[in-house]
Order: structure tokens, then C-alpha cells, then sequence
């Protein structure tokens, strides 16, 4: 019974402590706000912090998933040492040979595209846009980067196998050449050759926080079409994010093979992944969030010296109350207890303050025009872990006067004026 009883006490104890110093906190409203605010200060700054930085996170990562975190990008580059380090770019570009059957021997790669492309004139009637980007893209460029054709046809393997003259256009470049709503059927001259249009492809996606540059006036062609021996480069879906290591690794040893490199030889091309863009992202999301807390901190720990300061001062003006609990039979550890639920209790109260004012600051982040913080919100494992460390600010700093409260003599407490 004893035993059942233990626990309901404790309870019933820590109620009436928390109660009293709520009641201590009220009565010495100023002198607690005072007393509490580099608590409230420290709490509000980190949870803004870590408001902010997961506002960008979401963001950054929202841009991500409109790119493909499965995408992977390859292209040549000189190597930094070995015999091809100055050699002409003749040697190290890439060539639409290196790529055939990849998919044969690349299983965790499910698609690719060769892509090239030029900045050139593009006229129709009197209507003409200077330096369109002119981009030569294979029939598994659709799947690869996601966009669909909303009008006519995308191109298809006679396109690519016989070189047409052909070509595909966003709406923006539609509406500055000024071309039918349905423009499928019509031509216009790129460079001064025609091309039939042949489909509309749907606009580019919007970013958050990756810049576009405005609207681009696209025109796309077969790769064939346009590649003329120069530069171009190959971009690739792995079939899922986690398996864009294995892509990587599989790409590698085909380039290598079909490049002729040498064992000793470094790689003469170069192999991008985003999902290794967003692993560095996050890593350095998690670093700037620890940077942050532990100079925050510093006001935590400020704070806590207040909460002793005060508590030693508390302790000091209720001498006589602390003689009179010991004269009636209450044993050091109760007074002890009493003392430190007070601090936390005034630590907690201070932390809760700052989330709110945190959450305060969090909403006027996301109201500034420009800041692209519309996304931040404090996470709730921000909320427990400011609590907690308010908590065990208070412990921590609480313990001495605590302990000076229970050692107090009651023959000499009594005596107190």
C-alpha cells in the first residue's frame, strides 16, 4: 500500500511546489521577467534560428524533388594529374560512342539523354528572339527530365535516326515569336534553316530557391540534328535516389572502359548526383543548427546565472518561512526539492516564453518579401529540447541555493529578521 501511496505524494508534493512558485513568479512579476530574460532571449533566438534554417530546408529540398533526386549529370573535365592533364579538349570530350548500350551494362541506371546545345537567332515572319537556347535532346529525354509534350508529338526514334529538322517549344517562346495557341504544323527558322514544329512542351518548373534567370525562351531539337562534333554532355536517372551511388560507381567503370583509361589513369570526365547535393545540404543544415545553439547557449548559461542569483537572493528573504517548515518536522530534502522545482519552474516558464516569442519572430520571417522563409515553422523536437535545456538550466543552477536552503539551520532561521 505504502508503496502505491509513494509515488501520489511525490506527485502531490511537486504540484504543490510548482503551484507555490508560480504563485512566487507572479508576486515578483518584474523581478522574474528580468531575471528570466536571457532565458527567453537565448530560447527565442535558437528556436528562430532553427525555424529559419528549416524553412530553407524545406524549400531547398521542395527544388530538389522538382529536379529528381535520382538525376545524375556527366560531363567531361581534365583531370588534375596524370598524362591527360593538358591535353587538348579534342581528347577529353565526351562522344555519343562512349554511351552506347550503357543501360546494358549500368542496371541501376534507368535512362539517360546525350544533350547538346548553342545560343543562336530564331525568326518567324518579322518576329525574331536573339541567342535562344538551342538544345539538341534524344526521344528519352521526356522521361529522363520529366516534362511532357501538351500539344502534338514529342520526338521519336525517326526524328533522332534521320536527323529531321524538327523541333519542340515552350510557351514562352510560342508567345514572343507569336505563333498560333496550337502552333504544331508551323515553322520558323533557327540559324536561318526552317524547322517544323512538332509539339509544345509544358513550361519549365518553378523554383523556390534555385535561380531560373527569368523566363527562357527554349527550343529543342534532336540530337542529332544539332550535335556537330563539339560539346555536350549526358544526363541520367538512376532508378531510385538511394541507388544513384551504385549508377555512379557502374557509370564509372563503363566511361572508364570505353575511354580507355588506363589503371593509373584519373577519370578524364566527371559524374554529379543531386542526392549528393542534398546529403552535403543537409550536413551542412545540421552544422550551422549546432553552431547556432551552442552560441545561443551562451544566453542560456547567462540566464541560468540570473536564476541562481535570484534564487540565492529568494532564499535569503524566506529564511524565517525555511526555519519555520524545519521547526514543524520538514526534513532537508523537502526543503531542498521545494527550492529546486522553483528554479526549474522559473527556468520552464522563461523557455516557454521564448518559443512564443520565437514563434512571434517565425511569423515575421515568413511575411518578408524576398526571404523565402514562407515554409519555417519551429519543429516540435525544437520545442522539447528548448524546454528540456531551460529545465536543466534550472537544475543545474537551482542545486546551490537549493542545497543552502536545506542546510539552514531553523534555530538560526528563526532567529532571521
Amino acid at each position: 500500500m505504502s508503496l502505491i501511496k509513494a509515488p501520489w505524494t511525490l506527485l502531490l508534493f511537486i504540484t504543490q511546489s510548482i503551484t507555490l512558485a508560480l504563485g512566487q513568479i507572479w508576486s515578483n512579476k518584474v523581478r522574474s521577467l528580468l531575471t528570466t530574460m536571457g532565458i527567453i532571449i537565448g530560447v527565442a533566438s535558437v528556436t528562430a534560428v532553427i525555424a529559419a534554417l528549416t524553412g530553407l530546408r524545406a524549400n531547398i529540398l521542395a527544388d530538389f524533388e522538382v529536379i529528381g533526386n535520382n538525376k545524375i549529370a556527366i560531363f567531361a573535365q581534365h583531370p588534375e594529374t596524370g598524362r591527360q592533364r593538358q591535353a587538348s579538349w579534342r581528347v577529353i570530350q565526351l562522344r555519343p560512342s562512349n554511351f552506347t548500350d550503357m543501360l546494358e551494362h549500368c542496371p541501376s541506371v534507368e535512362a539517360f539523354t546525350r544533350i547538346t546545345g548553342e545560343s543562336t537567332d530564331v525568326t518567324f515572319g518579322e518576329h525574331s528572339i536573339e541567342n535562344a537556347r538551342i538544345t539538341g535532346i534524344e526521344p528519352s529525354w521526356h522521361k529522363v527530365d520529366g516534362r511532357t509534350v501538351t500539344m502534338g508529338r514529342p520526338f521519336n526514334l525517326v526524328d533522332e535516326a534521320e536527323a529531321r529538322p524538327v523541333c519542340l517549344i515552350s510557351p514562352d517562346t510560342r508567345d514572343k515569336l507569336q505563333l498560333d495557341r496550337d502552333c504544331t504544323g508551323q515553322s520558323i527558322y533557327i540559324n536561318r534553316v526552317r524547322y517544323l514544329i512538332v509539339g509544345l512542351l509544358e513550361p519549365p518548373a518553378e523554383f523556390n530557391m534555385i535561380p531560373t534567370g527569368g523566363p527562357e525562351h527554349e527550343i529543342f531539337i534532336p540530337f542529332s540534328t544539332a550535335y556537330n562534333g563539339g560539346w555536350m554532355f549526358v544526363l541520367a536517372n538512376a532508378v531510385t535516389p538511394e541507388a544513384s551511388e551504385d549508377a555512379r560507381a557502374e557509370i564509372r567503370f563503363f566511361l572508364r572502359s570505353r575511354r580507355d583509361l588506363r589503371p593509373e589513369d584519373p577519370d578524364n570526365f566527371g559524374i554529379n548526383l543531386v542526392e549528393a547535393f542534398v546529403q552535403v545540404f543537409n550536413k551542412v543544415a545540421i552544422g550551422i543548427t549546432m553552431v547556432a545553439g551552442g552560441i545561443v547557449g551562451v544566453s542560456l548559461l547567462v540566464g541560468g546565472v540570473g536564476i541562481m542569483n535570484i534564487m540565492l537572493v529568494s532564499v535569503s528573504e524566506r529564511t524565517r518561512e525555511i526555519g519555520l517548515r524545519k521547526a514543524v518536522g520538514a526534513p532537508p530534502s523537502a526543503i531542498l526539492m521545494q527550492f529546486l522545482v522553483e528554479a526549474v519552474t522559473l527556468c520552464s516558464v522563461g523557455g516557454l516564453a521564448g518559443i512564443a516569442g520565437g514563434q512571434i519572430l517565425t511569423m515575421i520571417m515568413g511575411v518578408i518579401p524576398g526571404a523565402q522563409l514562407d515554409r519555417a515553422y519551429i519543429p516540435m523536437w525544437a520545442i522539447v529540447v528548448s524546454i528540456g535545456f531551460s529545465a536543466m538550466v534550472g537544475v543545474f543552477f537551482g542545486m546551490f541555493p537549493a542545497v543552502k536552503a536545506a542546510r539552514l539551520d531553523p534555530i538560526e532561521a528563526l532567529r532571521h529578521e
